[in-house]
């Protein structure tokens, strides 16, 4: 529409801009003796064009003239009020910083306009001009350096010919807000101007108030929420030190008493022998993300078959080279153990240990040849027993690798127990067993002396293979990444700050690739996941119960920050029931392995724990057998996106209340008595353990010697075995009948304390009591009857305890809980 600044070919002098205008009066006079001289020699071509301004445009105009609207801020439109009459004419192409053209100012009368689009009358009163918007027809122009600044939160375009903007237009956001995320932006719609937070996605037509509460963390620069500062943390007890807190970690009730704040929403309290509402009440120090890759299906399947291939070398190699079949759970004991030195690149498979050859593995074989020794029922069962051992006996040193002295002991003895039972009518029960026991002590030395070097010839070869087969996961993982575009570290991360931070779960260092595709059956009490790949023969397949399913999707909304969605919930359950069922060699339910590595005490009895000890959190648990949603667990990979904190010998805390109920591993069972020894000795926060461990009397365990030298000690109780009960290792797939199992060993539970701990979780009288009553048997299916569902609901609104020696100056930021749909 504006022309005439294009086909006028008459030179036009640079002037200043509208802006420095209306801030330098000086200028603006200046620039008005130059324009007055300017217009004597146009005075001809301005008549023409006051001639021009009368006659209507073309009809195509219509359709070919963009509608540009200027709008001046109000203190620009009051410095124009304030300027001469004749200043208007030449300050229109300059009313906003974006409408300057590349060239020079145009000056002179107005341009051609349309009919419809209303132009400033030079004849216009001052008032008139300052309240309405200026149109103009020119084509948007480049901003110069002495253009007001533009603002962040102004909109692009300005409001229409017959709306005013309001005075809350072009006020400033408070550089607080800005920092919270906060913009302004124009509605096109309604016409007014509106708040939009780029953070939390939030938007508001009043302007936001500073201090409003709860503010979200920046999930593009902080995504664990450890920067932000909300003030909806865990309530301090005694100095309001407060800690920092994950965005991944326990919310809890927004209600403080006397604040008049809102009461908090309500929550859906899964049922089941469990209560995943508790908050955590565990302080540790923070720490690097883990540097394992996500699990993979394909890669849990692979890991399966070659740790099931490992298994059956194992078996054979015992059955053919020694004569015995594998001790009962030691390849599960074995993995336990390799774990506790190993520094490999595989959370299952040992793949960097020092030394290569284990020792328990070694000690178990070695305590079953010639044969295994069990305690006989009858007198007959002990005569045959006694006679087993003599033939297998004489077998092994007949080897060439046996020497002359060891043959000829071996036999001798051999031969005066054969002698004596010829000659012998009659003998007692005690008879053969003694002397068993005396044909042991004879020749135990001479064949450990034989079979030393085949045992750990193949103890040696079972840690080979396993290595091997942790480089062909690795490579075949590092693939799957590749083709996914991730690209892996080289470099170790960089350890964090010493600060105290609750406890939160196994965080990764590098992203998830996607899921492939997992087929799934939902029947009425239970779900079967089936996986199909070309590396595996048919298909694998798992179930696992409706109830159990529930709760890991419970745990799944707690713990898991990467997948609101659920996108890849059903293919990490498939990765985290096959890492178990591998561990566990894909035993049945009627094995003894579930039961000595994944067995879990009552409920009623951790909801005695909890309300008289304080304990919020499980040192050895799973996803499938967890009491509370915090705990830790043997693959933390797999575990975390349902709660676990990692191994617990590589977990640190300095405060909170646990429960020990480590597997029968004697090598694991020290190394986490030490542990515990090392956490109690280096914290003066409040700190206690109840370890319980069954009485194992054949072999009987030689680490508990230390928890009678420990100075930490404080009770110490045994539960009768065949008076309690525990929850079977497959509960999770078994039907709910079977689920409950008497313990043929007694328990043994000792509370380990430092003095803060002592004296807020001390075991008094009462206390001890109430433990020893909740483990008598059938008190869960009582409580059961009283009470069908969790009853966690007390627990849940209340916080967590905070240490009563907090680190100074400490923050507790906390987001609030996100439940994405299932």
């Amino acid at each position: 529409m504006n022309d005439i600044s294009t086909n006028n070919k008459e030179t036009v002098l640079p002037g200043p801009s509208a802006w420095e205008q209306l801030t330098n009066p000086a200028l603006a006079e200046q620039h008005q003796q130059q324009q007055q001289q300017q217009q004597q020699q146009q005075q001809q071509h301005l008549q023409h064009q006051h001639h021009v301004s009368h006659v209507a445009p073309p009809q195509h105009l219509h359709n070919q003239q963009p509608q540009v609207q200027h709008v001046l801020p109000p203190q620009q439109q009051q410095q124009q009020q304030q300027q001469p009459q004749h200043l208007h004419h030449h300050q229109q192409p300059h009313s906003h910083p974006q409408m300057q053209h590349h060239g020079h100012p145009q000056q002179g009368p107005p341009p051609l306009q349309h009919p419809m689009i209303q132009s400033p009358h030079p004849h216009q009163t001052p008032q008139h001009q300052a309240t309405s918007p200026t149109t103009t027809a020119a084509p948007p122009m480049t901003p110069t350096k002495t253009t007001p600044p533009d603002m962040s939160h102004t909109p692009q375009t300005a409001p229409g010919p017959n709306q005013t903007p309001g005075p809350s237009y072009s006020e400033e956001l408070h550089p607080e807000l800005v920092n919270q995320g906060w913009r302004k932006f124009w509605s096109k719609r309604e016409g007014r101007p509106y708040f939009w937070n780029k953070l939390t996605g939030e938007s508001l037509w009043e302007p936001p108030m500073l201090n409003r509460g709860n503010q979200q963390f920046d999930p593009l620069t902080d995504p664990l929420g450890i920067c932000h500062t909300g003030q909806n943390g865990p309530a301090p007890q005694q100095n309001n030190n407060a800690l920092k807190r994950r965005a991944s970690e326990d919310t809890q009730n927004h209600h403080q008493q006397g604040t008049g704040a809102p009461p908090p929403l309500k929550k859906y309290i899964l049922p089941g022998p469990w209560d995943l509402e508790i908050p955590t009440n565990v302080v540790m120090y923070d720490r690097i993300p883990t540097m394992y890759p996500h699990p993979y299906p394909e890669v849990e399947a692979m890991r399966g078959v070659f740790a099931l291939r490992l298994y059956k070398t194992y078996e054979d190699l015992c059955t053919k080279r020694e004569a015995i079949n594998p001790p009962c759970g030691s390849f599960n004991r074995w993995l336990m153990e390799r774990k506790i030195i190993d520094r490999g690149c595989d959370p299952m498979l040992p793949s960097d240990c020092q030394p290569e050859i284990s020792q328990q593995m070694y000690r178990e074989i070695i305590r079953d040849i010639p044969i295994k020794i069990v305690k006989p029922k009858y007198t007959g069962d002990s005569r045959k027993q006694l006679s087993k051992y003599c033939d297998a006996a004489k077998k092994i040193v007949e080897r060439t690798s046996a020497s002359v002295e060891s043959k000829k002991v071996v036999k001798w003895n051999a031969e005066e127990t054969y002698e004596w039972l010829r000659k012998t009518v009659g003998a007692s029960y005690e008879d053969f067993q003694d002397r068993l026991q005396h044909l042991r002590r004879q020749c135990e030395p001479h064949i450990i002396e034989t079979v030393r070097n085949s045992v750990e010839t193949l103890c040696f070869k079972i840690y080979s293979l396993s290595k091997q087969h942790v480089k062909a996961i690795r490579d075949r993982h590092s693939q799957i990444l590749k083709e996914s575009g991730i690209q892996e570290l080289t470099q170790p991360l960089q350890p964090p700050l010493m600060r105290k931070v609750w406890c939160y779960p196994i965080q990764f260092a590098i992203p998830s690739p996607r899921m492939p595709q997992i087929d799934y059956n939902t029947d009425r009490d239970h779900m079967t996941i089936k996986y199909t790949h070309a590396s595996i023969h048919g298909s694998d397949t798992h179930t696992i119960n409706s109830s159990h399913l529930q709760k890991l999707e419970q745990l799944y909304r707690y713990n898991c920050f990467d997948d609101k969605k659920f996108d890849f919930f059903i293919g990490r359950v498939y990765c985290m029931l096959k890492r178990y069922s591998t561990f566990l060699c894909n035993v049945s339910p009627n094995q003894q392995e579930p039961e000595l590595t994944q067995a879990a005490l009552p409920a009623v009895v951790f909801e005695c724990l909890h309300q008289h000890f304080g304990v919020t959190f499980e040192c050895f648990a799973s996803p499938l057998n967890c009491y509370f949603r915090q705990y830790c667990s043997a693959f933390g990979d797999t575990d975390s996106y349902f709660g676990s904190r990692g191994s617990f010998l590589e977990f640190k805390p300095v405060s909170g209340s646990f429960q020990v109920n480590p597997p029968y591993c004697e090598e694991l069972i020290d190394a986490t008595l030490q542990h515990i020894d090392r956490l109690l000795t280096d914290s003066t926060d409040p700190l206690s353990f109840i370890v319980f461990l069954q009485e194992w009397k054949d072999p009987p365990l030689q680490c508990l010697s230390k928890i009678e030298d420990s100075h930490f000690k404080r009770k110490q109780v045994v539960v009768m075995g065949m008076e309690h009960e525990y929850r079977h290792g497959l509960q999770h797939c078994i039907p709910r009948s079977d689920v409950n199992f008497k313990s043929i060993h007694g328990t043994m539970v000792v509370w380990l304390q430092n003095n803060a701990g002592f004296q807020r979780w001390g075991p008094t009288e009462t206390r001890v009591d109430a433990l020893l009553e909740a483990f008598r048997p059938g008190r869960e299916r009582e409580r059961d009857k009283v009470v069908p569902a969790s009853t966690g609901t007390a627990t849940a609104s209340s916080p967590p305890e905070a240490p009563a020696n907090s680190e100074p100056g400490s923050t507790t930021p906390k987001t609030p809980q996100q439940t994405p749909p299932v």
